[in-house]
């Protein structure tokens, strides 16, 4: 099981991990109670999402001078990695959120009214990815001035993670004059258009799919050099990622373990009359369990080195990239074997609809597919044999599919 006590810190003004978890593990199980029904459904998350940001879950990297809680970086992965073990739906819809989070925390300008805009439950979502087109260098949605001093955006965007509930959308454009912008775009302008149409067999209810510009308005203070963004983009992407995927793991070994309980006979090549003292069933049950641990093991080996390039310990961004790829290469190999596993120690009855464990590989499986694993191997393999190159074109997009 997870740690309870990691991230303590030397600095007493900043909560522990154990009471941060403390907080918000009454909302995590108020939250899993209904996510099996919600998932087969594809029933909306409003009322867990308003739950999270009544107990404070957007205020978590808030510094304290605005009554944020200022929790380390890597306390929020963690506190992801516990949500997606109740509902990684949910989960996943915070990723852009907290993402302009990071951005307004290293701002110079408009950080304090936006910070307590995202602590208050302005929900921010993301649309940064075309359809067919490069997720780094090439976008034909456009920011043009407008006559009365503002600027209108055109466009459609996909994969744009939070999409149907988000009050805000950051928007990667590009200025009439060549620059590359991020626009904060105001959701509820008749000029943006959810289509809700996100195909995916896995993570159904994010609102993953595509949003369409149409003459929609920004204000002038609205539009964000893309240049200045926070300069660990990538470390936090890709940590969400493997939080969420080491989420789902914990789930595949709490329903395996429920599954196996609840079978009522074993199958007649079995080697025990009663399932739950097989032992090739419980071998299985303890080698997904190794799994979960690996995953769990990566990915808490990667958030040391993240905290140490984000709090400005390691001004070399190398060890938490590599130390990130190395834990998502290894978190969603284990998770998507887990995630096959598990049904070797339930027979068919596991496959029945009404308990789903087929979504945990589906979700997985999503997830793992932001970003080609091969090419993150590469990544890793070029940086420890070559190191850094100076002026290659980036390894991958920081934000990968929103």
């Amino acid at each position: 099981m997870r740690g309870d006590e990691p991230g303590e810190s030397e600095d007493a003004s900043r909560p522990s991990y154990a009471r941060l978890a403390a907080r918000f593990r009454p909302v995590f199980e108020r939250i899993a109670a209904d996510a099996l029904a919600r998932e087969q459904a594809e029933t909306r998350a409003d009322a867990q999402l308003g739950w999270l940001f009544d107990a404070g879950f957007g205020r978590l990297r808030v510094p304290a001078r605005l009554d944020g809680l200022d929790a380390r970086l890597s306390d929020l992965l963690r506190l992801l990695a516990e949500l997606a073990e109740a509902d990684v739906n949910v989960a996943h819809v915070w990723r852009n959120h907290f993402s302009f989070g990071e951005d307004r925390r290293h701002a110079s300008e408009q950080s304090d009214v936006w910070l307590r805009r995202l602590a208050d439950g302005e929900l921010v979502g993301g649309g940064w990815s075309e359809r067919g087109r490069s997720a780094v260098d090439d976008h034909t949605t456009l920011l043009s001035r407008t006559g009365d001093g503002g600027w209108r955006v055109d466009g459609h965007k996909y994969y744009a993670t939070g999409s149907i509930y988000a009050r805000w959308t950051t928007v990667r454009a590009r200025t009439d004059d060549g620059r590359d912008v991020v626009a904060l775009v105001d959701m509820r302008q008749p000029g943006v258009v959810v289509d809700d149409d996100w195909d995916g067999f896995g993570q159904r209810v994010t609102g993953s799919g595509g949003v369409r510009y149409l003459d929609a308005r920004v204000d002038d203070a609205h539009v964000l050099p893309y240049a200045e963004r926070y300069t660990y983009q990538e470390q936090y992407y890709q940590s969400v990622l493997n939080a969420l995927l080491v989420g789902i793991g914990r789930a595949v070994l709490r329903d395996g373990i429920a599954a196996l309980r609840a079978r009522g006979r074993a199958h007649p090549h079995n080697v025990a009359t009663d399932p739950t003292d097989d032992p090739q069933l419980l071998q299985v049950i303890g080698e997904v369990s190794a799994l979960v641990a690996a995953a769990e093991g990566a990915f808490e080996r990667s958030l040391g080195p993240v905290d140490d390039y984000v709090e400005g310990r390691d001004a070399d961004p190398s060890p938490s990239l590599v130390a990130v790829s190395q834990a998502q290469l290894v978190a969603s190999t284990a998770t998507l074997e887990a995630a096959t596993r598990v049904f070797d120690a339930l027979g068919a009855s596991g496959t029945s609809q009404t308990l789903a464990l087929d979504r945990h590989w589906r979700n997985a499986r999503t997830l793992a597919s932001h970003n080609p694993r091969v090419a993150r191997a590469r990544i890793v393999g070029d940086r420890l044999v070559n190191g850094p190159r100076t002026g290659r074109k980036r390894d991958t997009d920081g934000e990968g599919r929103g």
